[in-house]
């Protein structure tokens, strides 16, 4: 077993409290968005016997196990995150696994160098994800059903916004979805910025539901994703509450502290809230234009004491376990490779101590018991 020393990532929307407070230490006062766990190349997390991805490089089958090698290749297939956001991320979509494979393929084939702006496929992998909140957590995800968006946007008494009111209103959902969004990506930017600067503050003076994209468009002055994002559904989660992100599905994280875990990718096509580029032709062909209910996951709990994040995806599997005072110790081993995350209080994973923000990489195979009083996040795969 490995004591894990994470990278954090200094992201302009990232919090420059949560973190900090989360780990116990004092506060930089720069912003701190992402800390990262695992083997990805951007940021692998470090050991006592060397950076992790080349850990694993050097026996994948010894750390990974000969089933997780066997289904997902000799790379550690989920990369697990600290996520602390202090604004608005991009909102965004990822592709399903044969779109990222086409798009990877073909921006190789045109030479497009993979550090490129204009680079949408940095791998051949997709990206599905899950957010776990460990505070109150603000997010966007999946569209709302065109008519109650067109009900929403007319309340606002916007002239502007009117034309997009009547394509909602005249369409059947995917039309409707999928023009509305396009009108919005593709309209001349100064007149975007003005029906920007006239939702905003028709929002404001609303406030109630309008309130949290009011405050998305306080980050964004002018973004064509601030009326983009008012085609979605608004969620927040409570401490322990998970949102699953699949294939196609816009989303973005507004604001709050959570446990987020996802395929190893780095795929994202983006439709706004970004300086970042935006691929208006590949993102239509990607994003699924269907109203979807956000789909609040909660964990389900098992006879052993794990509570179970369930998700259709086999490249991760996120867990947890809240331990009492006085409770026997968890058995742990497992044939796969795990992650332990301490959140909360101080646990031991064998004995090696953890506490809020500490995790340990533990190799497929390696006994492993975790005993203490708090909260310890287990990721692992299906294999």
């Amino acid at each position: 077993m490995d004591r894990l020393t994470n990278t954090v990532r200094p992201y302009a929307w990232g919090s420059t409290t949560a973190i900090a407070e989360l780990l116990g230490v004092e506060p930089s006062g720069d912003p701190q968005a992402e800390m990262w766990m695992g083997a990805h190349p951007g940021a692998p997390s470090r050991t006592d016997r060397g950076a992790l991805n080349e850990v694993i490089e050097a026996d994948p089958e010894r750390e990974l196990g000969p089933a997780a090698v066997d289904r997902f290749g000799p790379r550690l297939p989920f990369l697990l995150k600290i996520l602390a956001a202090g604004a608005p991320l991009s909102l965004q979509v990822h592709p399903d696994l044969a779109q990222a494979k086409e798009g990877y393929a073909d921006e190789e084939r045109r030479g497009v160098p993979v550090d490129a702006p204009n680079r949408n496929y940095k791998d051949a992998n997709h990206k599905p994800e899950l957010i776990c909140a460990l505070t109150p957590f603000d997010g966007l995800c999946g569209f709302r059903a065109p008519g109650e968006t067109a009900d929403l946007l007319d309340a606002l008494g916007v002239d502007s916004l009117k034309p997009y009111v009547d394509l909602l209103r005249a369409h059947p959902e995917d039309a409707a979805l999928r023009e509305v969004l396009t009108a919005v990506l593709s309209a001349d930017p100064e007149q975007m910025a003005e029906t920007v600067t006239e939702f905003t503050a028709a929002a404001q003076r609303l406030g109630g539901v309008y309130a949290p994209y009011a405050g998305i468009a306080h980050h964004y002055p002018g973004d064509p994703g601030v009326i983009a994002a008012m085609l979605l559904n608004h969620v927040r989660l409570q401490p322990g509450e998970a949102l699953f992100l699949g294939a196609g599905v816009p989303h973005a994280y507004l604001d709050g502290l959570g446990v987020e875990i996802m395929a190893n990718s780095d795929n994202v096509l983006r439709c706004g809230l970004t300086p970042k580029h935006v691929d208006v032709p590949e993102l239509l062909r990607v994003v699924r234009f269907e109203a979807t209910d956000p789909g609040v996951l909660r964990p389900e709990a098992a006879p052993t004491g794990e509570e179970v994040y369930e998700t259709p995806i086999d490249e991760f599997r996120l867990s947890r376990f809240v331990l009492p005072e006085g409770a026997a110790p968890h058995d742990l081993t497992a044939t796969t490779p795990q992650i332990l995350l301490c959140t909360a209080g101080s646990v031991r994973a064998g004995e090696l101590p953890l506490t809020p923000g500490q995790s340990a990489f533990v190799p497929a195979g390696e006994g492993v018991e975790v005993s203490g009083v708090g909260t310890v996040f287990r990721a692992t795969v299906v294999a």
